[in-house]
C-alpha cells in the first residue's frame, strides 16, 4: 500500500473518531453501507438442518467464497416476484464454544427486522415483492445460525494501548480469522434457501459466515474508498451489532446482483 493510501485511511480514521462524537447520521453519511467491513470464514460456516444437503454447496468466488449450490435446471428468468419470508433464527455453538450464544429478545427482533428489510429493499427495484407465493415468484427463507456481538469493552481497552493496533491487525490471520479481525469482534452466519413459489421445489441454497474487521482496507479500491472501509471498521468496533447489520447489507446486495445476472437484467440500485 503506498503512502499517500496509508495517509489517508490514517485521515480516515481520525475522521472516525470526530464522527463518534457527532451521532450515527454523520456516520452512516460518510461511509456508506459499510458492506466491506466483514469477511467470509469458512470454518464457522454452520450445519444446522435448515438445507437439504450442505454436501453440494461449493463457494462461489463471484460471491466472496460464499458456499452455494442452485438447480441445472434452474430458470431465473421465469422469476418477476419475490417473496422473503420471515427470517428465522437456529443459533449454533459457535467455533470457540460449546454453547450457543445468548442474546436478548429484543435484539433478535431488531435484527430479524433489519435484515428482512435489508432483502426487501436491495430487491424491490427489479422485482415485485409479494405476500404470498404463487407462479413467477421465488420464495427465499432464512434462518440466522449464529449471532455474535462485538465485546465493546475489549474493543475499548484495545485502542487505549499505545501501538496496540498494530499487533491487533495482524491478529486476525494469526489465530485463523480474517486479516484485520480481532478475537472480540462480531461473528454472524446465516442459511439461505430458494424455493419456486408455484411448486415449492428448493431451486437454490447457499450458507455464509461472516466476521467483523476492525482494521480492514480495500486494497482494490482508491485511496478515499480503503480509507472509508479502514473508518468504517474501526467505527463498527464499538457497537455490538453493526457487524451483523453490515453482513446483512452485504448478503442482501450480493443476492440482489446475482438475482439480476442470472435473470439478465441490469442490476438497480
Amino acid at each position: 500500500m503506498t503512502r499517500k493510501t496509508l495517509s489517508a485511511i490514517t485521515l480516515g480514521v481520525v475522521a472516525s473518531a470526530s464522527l463518534l462524537l457527532t451521532g450515527c447520521q454523520a456516520y452512516d453519511t460518510v461511509l456508506g453501507s459499510g458492506t466491506s467491513v466483514t469477511a467470509t470464514d469458512a470454518t464457522r460456516m454452520t450445519r444446522s438442518g435448515f438445507l437439504t444437503d450442505y454436501a453440494r454447496l461449493k463457494p462461489v468466488n463471484a460471491l466472496g467464497g460464499i458456499e452455494c449450490w442452485r438447480s441445472p435446471t434452474l430458470d431465473a428468468k421465469k422469476f418477476d416476484k419475490v417473496l422473503v419470508s420471515r427470517i428465522l433464527v437456529s443459533l449454533t455453538p459457535p467455533k470457540d464454544s460449546n454453547e450457543a450464544p445468548t442474546i436478548d429478545p429484543n435484539d433478535l427482533k431488531t435484527l430479524t427486522d433489519y435484515f428482512h428489510t435489508s432483502l426487501v429493499n436491495a430487491l424491490k427495484p427489479q422485482m415485485t415483492v409479494v405476500d404470498k407465493a404463487g407462479p413467477g415468484v421465488v420464495v427465499i427463507r432464512v434462518a440466522l445460525t449464529n449471532l455474535v456481538p462485538t465485546t465493546v469493552t475489549d474493543s475499548l481497552a484495545g485502542t487505549l494501548v499505545p501501538y496496540a493496533f498494530i499487533a491487533e491487525a495482524s491478529s486476525g490471520v494469526a489465530t485463523g480469522r480474517p486479516a484485520g479481525s480481532t478475537p472480540y469482534l462480531g461473528e454472524t452466519a446465516m442459511e439461505m434457501q430458494f424455493r419456486d413459489g408455484a411448486t415449492g421445489t428448493v431451486i437454490a441454497e447457499c450458507r455464509d459466515a461472516e466476521i467483523g474487521r476492525k482494521y480492514a482496507a480495500d486494497v482494490n479500491s482508491n485511496a478515499v474508498g480503503a480509507a472509508q472501509t479502514w473508518a468504517a471498521g474501526y467505527m463498527n468496533s464499538f457497537q455490538a451489532w453493526s457487524y451483523a447489520k453490515n453482513a446483512f447489507d452485504k448478503w442482501s446486495l450480493l443476492v440482489a446482483q446475482r438475482f439480476a445476472e442470472l435473470r439478465g437484467v441490469a442490476p438497480k440500485q
